[in-house]
């Protein structure tokens, strides 16, 4: 997808809205007692995907949507230079961007969006209830805000923003903050596969 294209898409939203609803504390603790890594969903090629499907593999997940004016667009450019940052062990992690706005973000519409930051992501979606259930286990709050006299499908949404990481057994290893720079969030993940290696 094109920047030009991203941009259109950011103007349709009601004017001044925004994307941010929360991020983790830059600080906060990797407390995997309030994480539940569980997700049942789809890819946009209609295929069942849950947490426990990359056993061996670690998986950097993140929730939005296609319309996100900014905080998505970051993300994902974050994303693709975390895995440019890991180099060779880049191999190692799937990057996932799960969309809270499955009303209009079609497998297609997602699977564009994705592949224009980096074809290595894969977006997730399913139905409002699974994408809610996703969204709860990992603590990530989203809702719809649309302005008065806006057209019913021009609105935005208010989110979580922020990345987690799972480790190669699908269970919760670390989150960052939104405010955290690629450069960190990829030694940070670095260090953990270091960790882990000797386990898996």
């Amino acid at each position: 997808m094109k920047r030009s294209a991203i941009r259109a898409a950011c103007a349709a939203l009601a004017a001044g809205a925004l994307c941010l609803l929360a991020s983790f504390p830059a600080g906060a603790a990797d407390d995997a007692a309030d994480v539940n890594p569980r997700y049942v969903l789809s890819d946009t090629k209609g295929r069942t995907v849950t947490n426990e499907d990359f056993r061996g593999r670690f998986q950097l997940i993140t929730f939005g949507y296609t319309f996100c004016p900014d905080v998505c667009p970051t993300t994902l450019t974050a994303m693709a230079q975390i895995l440019r940052g890991l180099g060779e062990r880049a191999a190692r992690l799937q990057p996932i961007f799960i969309t809270v706005d499955p009303e209009r973000d079609t497998a297609e519409a997602l699977a564009r969006y994705t592949a224009y930051f980096d074809k290595r992501i894969i977006g997730l979606t399913g139905s409002p209830e699974l994408i809610r259930a996703a969204a709860d286990h990992y603590k990530v709050t989203y809702r719809k805000h649309l302005e008065p006299g806006a057209k019913p499908d021009s609105y935005s949404i208010d989110h979580t923003a922020g990345m987690f990481l799972l480790g190669p057994d699908g269970m919760f290893a670390a989150r960052f903050a939104h405010s955290a720079t690629p450069q960190e969030t990829a030694a940070r993940i670095a260090a953990i596969m270091a960790g882990r290696r000797g386990a898996n």
